[in-house]
């Protein structure tokens, strides 16, 4: 028997997804790092912790969303990421599609 989903989880995929775009934002402005982009979102009022954050970037970069380069900060390496062409294209589209949708929602 399949098991219903609880609105707690439905929540926290919406705004994964959200989570997702606003990282391909930042990351279109200028390198980002996974503790800057912590405190990004807990400046917003998200506690998410690394253990999410982290695989999101990994899957970014995966698909050919971000891509990372390692820098030397303070005599610590620091692994920072930037959008990629495809990723430009995918937030462009994005911004799009949620503008509409939004738009839709606020009526």
């Amino acid at each position: 028997m399949k098991r219903e989903e609880s609105s707690d989880e439905l929540v926290r995929e919406f705004l994964l997804g959200f989570i997702k775009i606003h990282l391909l934002h930042h990351a279109a402005r200028e390198k980002i790092y996974g503790k800057e982009f912590h405190a990004e979102l807990n400046r917003h009022g998200y506690s998410m912790s690394f253990g999410t954050i982290y695989p999101v970037f990994h899957r970014l970069e995966k698909n050919g969303y971000l891509r990372s380069e390692k820098i030397k900060v303070k005599g610590k390496i620091r692994k920072y990421y930037t959008i990629t062409e495809k990723g430009r294209r995918v937030l462009k589209h994005t911004r799009q599609k949620t503008e509409e949708l939004f738009d839709e929602l606020n009526e």
